[in-house]
């Protein structure tokens, strides 16, 4: 998974291709417990390219985007949100790919 490394890299990847923004703290207990997994969400759907948001050092864009709660997901395609999975509560592997899965409804 990518790094989100500036706003302008985040608007770049926003409006091009389809992008799955996950938006994440090292601090958070209920990000830790996802990681694991993410190697194998990432293989399922690797039509989609997905980013790594660091909530601490992009809380302005995490304001902009309306992401209050962390770990949360949103995506875009082209430029158009497609879908968004946000909310402070932990997430299982099934629950995110089912979030992932009606994106390509």
């Amino acid at each position: 998974m990518k790094k989100l490394e500036s706003v302008e890299q985040f608007m770049e990847f926003k409006n091009n291709g389809k992008h799955v923004f996950m938006f994440s703290a090292d601090w958070c207990p209920d990000c830790r417990v996802i990681d694991p997994v993410l190697p194998e969400i990432e293989k399922k759907f690797s039509d989609i390219e997905f980013v790594y948001v660091d909530r601490d050092e992009f809380i302005d864009l995490c304001i902009e985007q309306d992401v209050f709660g962390i770990p949360s997901f949103v995506a875009f395609e082209n430029g158009s949100e497609t879908g968004r999975y946000v909310g402070k509560e932990r997430k299982t592997q099934e629950q995110i790919e089912n979030f992932l899965s009606e994106l390509h409804a």
